[in-house]
């Protein structure tokens, strides 16, 4: 078990890192290196004069045995003159552009239209972001993009609402904790269950924005290099999470994955194209939809459970919802570690092209209930889950931005829409965007932090 010194260590250090990809050009090596070094001796308790000290010494070392020795170029700081000024130029402009009356109109309007969606069982994010593309036709690029991001991120959260309430989750990204929220509803503990999957949507969202400003053409590099050995590794990882969701019955989830992997061979989705499982049936070529499956499990569910048994009368679980928020501050305090993992997970693994909001989810909860002191508790109405998951799924949407924005290659379902909307407004995803009309890029950063 590690010590909580040295976890705090671990997250200095991988913050380090992520400082050192966006700030090393514009700082230079040896005065972010003597930082990043303090920082984490600092952590290590170390005395803080004896922390700098050490921290000068190994910087100038490594200095001279890499630029010196080994002949390998080190950053240097740029100029404030030449990027200094244009970067402040530009984030004004993008400020001024974001906070404009017909783009915070249109957030307002969008997040609305979001709430709606989100909330109704079927209806998903992805299906919110298509009905707004006809809208996009007659408004500027960056009121455009607001609506985007803002019904996106709104639909998410509000999928958490018939779920906890009603046991259907509204989008798939909520389907991972609808049974932990459910059954804190059953206890009556229905404001807390959707405060956490709301506060900790938005401290996910928030992080995942950090990272997507700070570090996005990195990140986007890094999942650009994945190819199909490590896709498999990953899918590969996201099924085994079924048999971690269900360690006490390990059996049980094995059958269940295994019927989901015949669920997922019908159709026409393989190499050669043959149709499998169709029975002759041309609508069924195209597979089953995850929307149309996970009604049947969820929603149809419930209609048969009171079908078969008609004794227990249908009871109201909850009668009245009251504040949200509280009690979130405590459970901020209690689960710093779960939201700080849950946040991390989401934004990796939406930068990877084609993985989502709802796979974070699910690859979240079951890390949740791997590590938790308190395992046997899932499942019964235990908040951590909902916790770590709610972080996943909202910092998952920042983080396929990135490899959309900067390679122009879909990191989920929406993002593949968004970047056909981009197109349109002659905001071309790629490089370029970075470097040609700096002030649209950051405007489209700072557009996720308004809906959060």
């Amino acid at each position: 078990m590690r010590s909580p010194r040295h976890v705090v260590a671990l997250a200095v250090l991988l913050g380090a890192v992520v400082l050192y990809i966006a700030a090393a050009e514009r700082i230079g090596f040896l005065p972010l290196a003597i930082l990043i070094l303090a920082a984490l001796f600092f952590v290590l308790k170390v005395p803080p004069g004896r922390a700098v000290l050490i921290a000068v010494i190994a910087a100038l070392v490594i200095h001279f045995a890499f630029y010196k020795l080994l002949r390998v170029p080190l950053p240097r700081a740029c100029s404030r003159t030449t990027r200094g000024d244009l970067m402040s130029a530009a984030i004004l402009r993008a400020f001024a552009m974001v906070f404009e009356p017909m783009t915070l109109t249109a957030i307002v309007l969008a997040a609305f239209f979001g709430l709606f969606v989100g909330a109704v069982p079927g209806l998903t994010a992805t299906m919110a972001t298509a009905l707004l593309v006809p809208v996009t036709f007659f408004m500027p690029p960056i009121p455009a993009i607001a609506t985007m991001v803002t019904a996106t991120a709104m639909a998410i959260f509000s999928g958490d609402v018939p779920g906890c309430l009603l046991r259907i989750p509204g989008t798939p990204a909520s389907a991972a904790y609808t049974d932990e929220a459910y059954a804190m509803t059953r206890k009556g503990q229905a404001e807390m269950a959707l405060g956490a999957g709301l506060v900790f949507s938005a401290v996910g969202g928030l992080f995942g924005t950090l990272v997507l400003i700070l570090a996005a053409p990195a990140l986007a590099e890094v999942a650009l290099n994945f190819s199909s050995f490590e896709y498999f590794w990953l899918v590969l990882l996201g099924l085994t999470c079924a048999v971690f969701i269900t360690s006490d019955r390990p059996l049980k989830g094995i059958v269940t994955l295994l019927l989901g992997l015949l669920v997922a061979c019908v159709g026409l989705g393989n190499p050669a194209g043959f149709p499998r499982f169709t029975f002759g049936n041309a609508e069924m070529t195209g597979g089953i939809g995850m929307i149309p499956m996970m009604i049947g499990m969820f929603a149809i569910s419930e209609v048969i459970r009171f079908v078969v048994d008609t004794s227990p009368p249908a009871e109201m679980v909850v009668e009245k919802v009251g504040n949200v928020l509280a009690g979130q501050w405590k459970l901020a305090k209690k689960y710093p570690k779960q939201i700080l993992r849950g946040s991390v997970l989401g934004t990796a693994v939406g930068a990877l092209p084609g993985a989502g909001a709802d796979i974070a989810a699910w690859m979240s909860y079951a890390m949740s209930k791997k590590f938790s002191k308190e395992p046997e508790k899932f499942g019964t109405g235990h908040v951590e889950g909902i916790v770590e998951s709610g972080s996943a799924n909202n910092s998952a949407l920042a983080g396929a931005w990135i490899p959309a924005l900067v390679f122009g290659i879909p990191g989920d379902s929406i993002t593949a829409i968004v970047i056909g909307v981009l197109y349109m407004k002659n905001m071309n995803p790629g490089p370029t965007l970075f470097t040609t009309n700096p002030q649209n890029i950051y405007a489209v950063f700072l557009l996720f932090i308004p809906p959060t």
